[in-house]
C-alpha cells in the first residue's frame, strides 16, 4: 500500500498517546550524546527518498560527514511506526503533521519537525456516486478511515460548501476494506486516500467532489526527530537534512539517473514506475530548502495548525485530560506560538533546512 498506510488506526494511535507518560522517557529529560540512530519510516510517495537514499549510499555519505550512523528502519504498519516513536525506541520517525500533534505532541513527548517534506496535492480524496457537486454529499453515509486526514478532509470539504459533519453519517471503514465497501451499490460516498483512491474513482458513476489539492498545504507529511535527542546531537539534524536534498535533487533530475532513483523508490514501495510516477504527480515535494522554509515561515502555516488542532480537539484526540485546543503547545519560526507556551511539544524547527538553503551543511 504506497500511500494509504500513513493515516490508518487512529484509535491505536490514540491509546498510545493516552498512555505515552509511562511507556517514554520524560518530556524534558535531558539526552545522551550518541552516535547511533533509528529512524523509522513506512511506505507512502512521499517518504520513499529516504530508503533509497540509504540503499544508494547518501545515507552514509552524511553520516559519515557528521560522524553518526544512521539507520532508516522500515515499520510495515504506519501505526506501529508512530507507537515505536512515541515510546523512545525510535529517535525519528516520517509522520502526517496532524498524527504529530495528536499522538507524540499531545502525549507530552516533546517533538521536532526537522524536515517539512510535501504535502498531498491531490492523493486524498471525496467521491460521490450519481453526483459531480459536494454538496450532494448532505445526507449521506460517507465511509472513511474515522479520527484520520480523511476525517479531517471531509470536514474541510464540508465547510467549503457551507456544510458541517453534523450534515453527514460517517461509516468507519479500514483502508483495507474501503475499496470493497464502495464496491457495493448501496455505498454512495466515501473518502479515501491513494492508491485506494485512484482504484475507487474508476467505478462507474463516481467523481471525485472534493481533494487535498483544494486545501494546498494542510496535509503535511514530516520527518520528526525527539527534541532531546536533537539538542544532545545537532549534528544528526545535519545529516538528515543533507540526506534529504541530495536525494531530492537526484530524484528530481530528468535524466536517465533521476528516473533510475524513481524507479528504485517504486521497488522499494512495491508498486510499478508507473504508478510511483502518478502518485508522485499528486505529491508535492519540498525539493528546495528555500520553498520549504517559506512554507513554514508563512502565516498559512498557523491557520491550518489551527485548524487541525481545533478538529482534533473536537474529536477527543487530545485525551479526557485536555480542557480546550489550547492544552498542546507548538512553536514556529519567528518565536511563533500556538497554545499553551508553557506545554510546548510540538516544534517546526526551521534549523537545519535553513542550514541547506544558506549551503552550510
Amino acid at each position: 500500500m504506497l500511500n494509504g498506510i500513513r493515516s490508518a488506526g487512529r484509535i491505536a494511535l490514540i491509546a498510545c498517546a493516552l498512555l505515552v507518560a509511562s511507556c517514554s522517557p520524560a518530556a524534558d529529560a535531558p539526552a545522551e550524546p550518541k552516535t547511533e540512530f533509528n529512524i523509522g519510516w513506512s511506505i507512502y510517495a512521499g517518504w520513499m527518498p529516504w530508503p533509497f537514499a540509504q540503499q544508494a549510499g547518501i545515507v552514509k555519505k552524511w553520516a559519515d560527514k557528521y560522524g553518526v550512523q544512521i539507520k532508516f528502519v522500515q515499520v510495515n504498519d504506519y501505526v506501529e511506526s508512530v507507537n515505536q516513536y512515541t515510546a523512545g525506541k525510535l529517535d525519528g520517525v516520517t509522520v502526517a503533521n496532524m498524527d504529530a500533534l495528536t499522538i507524540p505532541a499531545a502525549g507530552g513527548k516533546d517533538t521536532s519537525a526537522i524536515i517539512v517534506g510535501d504535502y498531498s496535492n491531490g492523493n486524498d480524496g471525496i467521491l460521490l456516486k450519481g453526483a459531480d457537486n459536494l454538496s450532494a454529499i448532505k445526507g449521506r453515509q460517507v465511509y472513511l478511515v474515522e479520527l484520520s486526514v480523511s476525517h479531517y478532509l471531509l470536514a474541510r470539504g464540508l465547510e467549503s460548501a457551507g456544510m458541517a459533519l453534523t450534515d453527514v453519517k460517517t461509516v468507519n471503514t479500514s483502508d483495507a476494506d474501503i475499496v470493497g465497501a464502495f464496491a457495493a451499490p448501496e455505498v454512495t460516498a466515501a473518502v479515501a486516500w491513494n492508491p485506494q483512491l485512484s482504484t475507487m474513482r474508476a467505478t462507474p458513476g463516481t467523481k471525485q467532489v472534493f481533494s487535498s489539492a483544494d486545501i494546498p498545504g494542510e496535509i503535511l507529511d514530516l520527518l520528526v526527530v525527539d527534541t532531546a535527542t536533537l539538542k544532545a546531537n545537532p549534528n544528526l539534524g545535519k545529516a538528515l537534512a543533507g540526506i534529504w536534498y541530495e536525494t531530492m535533487a537526484l530524484m528530481h533530475r530528468q535524466d536517465a539517473e533521476g528516473k533510475a532513483a524513481r524507479a528504485a523508490m517504486a521497488k522499494l514501495a512495491g508498486t510499478t514506475p508507473e504508478e510511483f510516477e502518478s502518485q508522485l504527480a499528486t505529491t508535492f515535494l519540498y525539493a528546495d530548502p528555500k520553498a520549504a522554509l517559506e512554507a513554514i515561515s508563512s502565516p498559512a502555516l498557523l491557520t491550518t495548525m489551527t485548524r487541525v488542532r481545533d478538529f482534533s480537539f473536537s474529536k477527543g484526540l487530545f485525551g479526557q485530560g485536555a480542557k480546550s485546543a489550547d492544552a498542546v503547545g507548538m512553536s514556529f519560526p519567528g518565536n511563533k506560538t500556538l497554545g499553551d507556551t508553557q506545554n510546548i511539544t510540538l516544534r517546526f524547527d526551521p534549523t537545519f533546512m535553513q542550514m541547506a538553503a544558506d549551503g552550510k551543511l
